[in-house]
């Protein structure tokens, strides 16, 4: 036999050989998880010098790592799950590309997202845009979004109006700035400066998923407007009647209702037994309500 009749012959026994070695390993090998993540390069400085030019490529595969981290999180089951990574590799992503903007205003959405859903650090979201106000000062966007981190997670109407005049003095900012700073100034606390900044974000991002967390709190909000109307319906049938409704049949028997109330996803609204209220569905996809909003804190 020649040298290569003895190679082709190796070889087809090497490939016969790993099948059965495959299905063994896929039945008793699992690769390696630590107990928490890691986050095996932190700093910026030395991931730049090791991006070797590429810096901007690095950002993006960073910053995928960090929605799918972030996503991970947020849809486990576990007690002690945390998102302790999530502020480390924004500031990663934003050293490598100090221009990444879905980066800053994306990434202060994820840190300012109160727990379980976040982990509540709307702190560490204002110091992950003000690094992008240093760096790009031009960008409106940033002090904007400042401004709805306070109005949004400290419910602080005068702070977050202050940032949106700041944004609304910069060249090429729009109109709506001032007259949003207004209404913060004038009404605070309601729900209609909240839908006013949810839908000026909406309108304002390139990015898809921002979008769609934007609608989504949109439809909370006319969500909490018709849990008000409908607890009012639920107050006049008792007024009427005497006894507390307990089926949405009965109200529409009443006349006060016409059909069973949905949300905005199409889920029916709730009857609480116990506090007599109407809530949120839990199987709906507007679960659960944000808080801090009036008479919604209960949700």
């Amino acid at each position: 036999m020649t040298r290569t009749t003895h190679y082709l012959v190796a070889i087809a026994l090497l490939l016969v050989l790993a099948v059965p070695l495959q299905v063994w390993r896929d039945q008793g090998w699992h690769p390696y998880e630590p107990a928490t993540p890691v986050q095996w390069l932190r700093a910026g400085s030395g991931a730049r010098r090791l991006a070797l030019g590429f810096d901007n490529l690095l950002a993006d595969f960073y910053w995928i790592r960090t929605v799918v981290y972030f996503g991970r999180q947020r849809l486990s089951t576990a007690a002690d799950k945390n998102y302790y990574l999530l502020h480390p590799l924004l500031e990663l992503v934003t050293t490598l590309d100090p221009r990444f903007s879905v980066a800053y205003r994306f990434g202060a959405v994820f840190l300012s997202e109160p727990a379980p859903d976040g982990p509540g650090r709307p702190d560490l979201a204002i110091k992950l845009l003000q690094r992008g106000v240093a760096t790009s000062p031009e960008k409106w966007e940033y002090l904007h979004a400042i401004g709805f981190v306070h109005y949004w997670s400290y419910r602080n109407d005068a702070v977050a109006a202050t940032w949106l005049e700041q944004a609304s003095e910069i060249a090429g900012a729009p109109v709506w700035l001032k007259s949003t700073a207004a209404l913060m100034r004038t009404e605070a606390g309601d729900r209609t400066a909240a839908r006013t900044l949810w839908s000026q974000l909406r309108d304002s991002t390139d990015d898809e998923s921002l979008r769609r967390l934007a609608e989504i709190r949109i439809a909370q909000l006319g969500a909490l407007d018709t849990i008000d109307a409908l607890n009012d319906a639920l107050w006049r049938f008792e007024a009427r009647t005497g006894g507390v409704a307990k089926r949405w049949e009965e109200l529409i028997a009443s006349g006060i209702l016409p059909a069973v109330p949905t949300d905005p996803a199409g889920v029916p609204y709730v009857i609480d037994p116990v506090n007599e209220d109407v809530r949120l569905s839990k199987t709906s996809p507007l679960w659960p309500l944000p808080v801090g909003l009036d008479s919604s804190k209960r949700q």
